[in-house]
């Protein structure tokens, strides 16, 4: 209400002009003192009833735009863009009040579920037995992203080198020190101290765990041998740190020496880690940068099922091997039509171009043209 404020200010310095006249004026007789005093009370009386009946009109009129409020919930993972994307939209948008709490892939989900939104992010596609509850859920992905493995190594100050083996090996505890000769051999010059590693991990139900550990189970045998699982809630060996949310798990990898956990990229940039070099199915090592991931996702699929499998391991040579897409569950049909009406146009116009370029922006990796025609069809079935 800045018309509101300026309208206050005035009425305000007008008062203290008055006041100070009446302070002025006490030089003079006492029957004008008074009056002058008089004056100055009878303006502050009048002043705070002006203000009150500004406040009865103006105020609610600042929020009479707002008809529409969608609620969402869910993944970390793509916090910082659903958060950009709301901000934008609401620049030509000024009927629609979007919000999104980011509280991990396993609890949006269980919201999604109960319809206790409006709709949820997750980085995994729904189970079965999740679309047995919800018949008919829709599914498309909004954005793309690395899983990156950051670490804190008293003093090795750049970028390690992991073969695949080794960190499925880390994750699984079977490799518990960093001076194991395994990463050695990997890492010729680099001297690593003799320390143990401190893994970190999520604590919530996380769609992060799911894509890490469907990677770490689709890379080779090594995962399943250790009797190790996939999936949203992860029961990690004891020792195991736990953070809730990828920020959480990015600060904590920061705070602790001789720590490595996984994490979203753009959370462990932000906090300047450092993040390792994998070896991808080709045997090269790759560091993750944005190339990397786009290479990962060149494979085309036809349909929106297939796009999680499609980068569980992926074949380019120049491949980052570790990324996931991040999707948006809807409903097949919304009650309230406005509201399932403002939902789609939300979603159409984060896989528009300028909703991709945000994307890009804050380090995710924008959607192929393909997967984006594919997502468009997926929204168009949503019941008018």
């Amino acid at each position: 209400m800045p018309q509101l404020w300026r309208l206050l200010r005035a009425r305000l310095g007008y008062m203290r002009a008055v006041a100070g006249k009446a302070t002025t004026d006490q030089r003079e007789p006492p029957k004008s003192a008074v009056g002058g005093r008089g004056e100055a009370y009878r303006c502050f009386i009048a002043t705070l009833f002006w203000v009150g009946i500004c406040i009865a009109i103006l105020a609610p009129r600042a929020n009479s735009d707002v008809s529409i409020l969608l609620r969402g919930a869910g993944s970390t993972f793509s916090a910082p863009l659903y958060k950009k994307w709301i901000d934008e939209y609401n620049v030509s948008h000024h009927d629609i009040s979007i919000t999104y709490d980011a509280v991990g892939s396993g609890e949006g989900v269980k919201r999604f579920l109960a319809q206790a939104v409006d709709f949820a992010g997750s980085d995994e596609i729904l189970s079965n037995g999740e679309i047995a509850q919800l018949p008919g859920a829709v599914m498309l992905p909004v954005t793309a992203g690395m899983i990156v493995l950051a670490y804190n190594i008293p003093g090795v100050n750049s970028e390690i080198k992991l073969p695949r083996d080794v960190y499925v090996d880390i994750f699984a505890r079977k490799i518990r020190r960093w001076d194991d000769p395994r990463i050695g051999a990997a890492n010729p010059g680099i001297v690593f101290p003799r320390r143990d590693i401190a893994l970190v991990a999520r604590l919530e139900g996380s769609g992060t765990t799911a894509a890490f550990t469907n990677h770490l189970a689709a890379i080779g045998p090594w995962w399943r041998a250790a009797g190790m699982g996939v999936g949203k809630q992860f029961e990690w060996p004891g020792g195991v740190l736990l953070a809730p949310s990828n920020e959480g798990v990015a600060a904590r990898i920061r705070l602790s020496e001789g720590s490595i956990g996984y994490v979203e990229f753009w959370f462990a940039q932000r906090l300047g880690l450092r993040m390792a070099a994998l070896q991808n199915k080709s045997g090269g090592f790759i560091t993750p940068t944005a190339s990397a991931g786009e290479l990962a996702l060149s494979g085309r699929v036809p349909q929106v099922t297939e796009l999680a499998a499609s980068v569980a391991d992926p074949d380019d040579p120049g491949a980052y091997p570790i990324t996931s897409y991040s999707w948006i569950l809807l409903y097949p049909e919304y009650r309230d039509r406005t509201k399932g009406n403002a939902v789609q146009e939300f979603v159409r116009w984060g896989l528009s171009q300028p909703g991709q370029s945000f994307a890009a922006q804050l380090g995710y990796l924008p959607l192929s043209d393909d997967v984006v025609s594919i997502g468009k069809q997926v929204l168009g079935s949503i019941a008018q």
